[in-house]
Parts: structure tokens; C-alpha cells; sequence
């Protein structure tokens, strides 16, 4: 496959990506959401770092629970079909070894709520572990390549 252009979505950041571009990450507690339209091959990626705001400032792709509406929200300025809209994700890890402060279980299921609160079908995913991961994703193949830190590489 010939990429285009890679994106390189870095912490609390949303980009829109389409047909032959790419948008990749590098991912530990944090979660990598995709949300695509197959259809008509564009797809936004965040970086989520914490689950919820709490009324703090900041970009919307920082927190789970301004991220989504904010990638919706993105994704209908550029075209996209909000009837075909699905999600991946991935990340999440336990990276500091304290399973009481799992930063990265609580980011997953904050998305989680927020695409199902936003009925945003979640495909696929990938997360939890103890290893940080780099994720690719293509909106012309819809596929999200998941590198697990010295350990293996998986597309979902």
C-alpha cells in the first residue's frame, strides 16, 4: 500500500485522515480511538489521556468525554455519513504496575460508555496489557494494525 501522507496523532490531539493516508500513534494508559465511515473512506483518530474532564480546560481530545463528540462532530465537517460510523480502539495499558490506579482500564471504559451513549458500534479492540503499543490505521482498508511493544503485531 503507498501512503500518502502520515499523521502522527500525538497526546489530547484529533486528526482527520482519508482514502490513502494514514494515521499512526504511539499509545501506553492512553486509548487510541478510531471512529471511521467505511463508505466514504475518512476516519478521525484521538489520543485520549484521561477519562473525564471534570470541567478542566483543555483540547477536546484529551479527555474521553469531550473527545467523541468533538471527532463526531469533525468527521460531519469533512463529509462523513454519521449512519456508517464505527469505532476501533486500543491501548489502555497498565504501565505503572498498580492495578488500584489503572488509569488505562478507566480511559477504555469511558470510551466505551461514550460511543455506546453516542450508539457509535464498536468493532473492534485492543486493550489493556502491561505494554505500550504504536497503531496504524487506514481509512482506505479500515484496518487498525496494533504493534505491541517487543511482543507482536495484530490487525483489527
Amino acid at each position: 500500500m503507498v501512503i500518502a501522507v502520515q499523521h502522527n496523532v500525538g497526546l489530547g490531539q484529533i486528526l482527520v485522515a482519508r482514502n490513502d493516508e494514514m494515521l499512526t500513534s504511539i499509545l501506553g494508559s492512553c486509548i487510541g480511538v478510531v471512529i471511521y465511515d467505511p463508505s466514504r473512506r475518512i476516519a478521525a483518530m484521538a489520543h485520549v489521556v484521561l477519562p473525564t474532564s471534570g470541567g478542566r480546560p483543555g483540547s477536546p481530545g484529551r479527555f474521553a468525554d469531550s473527545a467523541i463528540p468533538a471527532m463526531l462532530q469533525q468527521l460531519r465537517n469533512e463529509g462523513a455519513n454519521p449512519q456508517q460510523l464505527r469505532a476501533k480502539i486500543t491501548g489502555g495499558a497498565c504501565m505503572f504496575g498498580n492495578s488500584q490506579i489503572n488509569i488505562g482500564e478507566r480511559n477504555a471504559e469511558e470510551v466505551r460508555r461514550q460511543l455506546k451513549e453516542k450508539k457509535i458500534p464498536l468493532i473492534a479492540e485492543d486493550v489493556g496489557g502491561a505494554k505500550g503499543r504504536k497503531v496504524h490505521f487506514s481509512p482506505q482498508s479500515s484496518q487498525l494494525e496494533v504493534v505491541v511493544m517487543g511482543v507482536t503485531s495484530t490487525v483489527i
